[in-house]
């Protein structure tokens, strides 16, 4: 073969291969970057979002009755489980919220209330 034939094929070879690991990394930060966008959109105020209240049931602890604990949602049962043509509800078998407990929000005074020292 003819070694200017090789170093041609040998240049394109090597540019292919750089032009693909440029795309990749460009691909994968910009992937990155829509990943961060959308997870800062789904947090109120673009800050850490604040755990739930959710019981094993998936529901949230304001769906569970105060007293019993139990859960007060209607779930759905689609058709094709039952052999129905329509999809029917029932009330959620969760027999107590078993979810994390919020912490009590207190109020406190200002201490100095415009009194100053």
């Amino acid at each position: 073969m003819d070694p200017v034939s090789m170093v041609v094929g040998a240049t394109i070879a090597l540019g292919a291969f750089l032009a693909g690991r440029i795309l990749t990394r460009r691909q994968a930060r910009q992937s990155l970057e829509q990943q961060r966008r959308e997870e800062q959109a789904r947090t109120p105020y673009g800050g850490p979002q604040q755990p739930q209240p959710l019981c094993g049931c998936g529901h949230h602890l304001v769906f569970h009755d105060r007293e019993s604990r139990k859960c007060m949602t209607q779930v759905v049962i689609p058709g094709r489980w039952t052999g129905q043509s329509g999809s029917t509800y029932r009330q959620c078998m969760c027999q107590g919220y078993r979810g994390p407990i919020p912490v009590d929000e207190y109020y406190a005074p200002d201490l100095l209330e415009g009194n100053g020292p």
